[in-house]
């Protein structure tokens, strides 16, 4: 099975056709946390920045709405915790 971080990558692929996608594996920074990761390379805490036409006219909550539908299955079984920066081609 593909890391979180490839399936991750796929689905907005997929779904969102980015022009530019970033994602960051932040669960290092959260060891030792009341729910954070507990063994080494843990894939849980991500910060996505996504530039894509398709959040052109969707309000800021749309848009999350829209990526956490995306990643539904990861987010109820893998992810603990997502920060998302989300823009269409005019904002970035």
């Amino acid at each position: 099975m593909p890391s979180i971080h490839r399936q991750i990558e796929d689905l907005i692929q997929k779904h969102l056709s980015p022009s530019l996608l970033e994602i960051n594996n932040e669960s290092e920074k959260h060891r030792g946390h009341k729910n954070g990761p507990k063994e080494e390379n843990a894939e849980s805490h991500f910060r996505i920045k996504i530039v894509s036409k398709t959040f052109a006219g969707l309000s800021r909550i749309e848009r999350h709405r829209l990526v956490h539908k995306v990643l539904d299955e990861l987010l109820k079984n893998h992810i603990h915790a997502l920060s998302l920066t989300l823009l269409d081609h005019e904002q970035n």
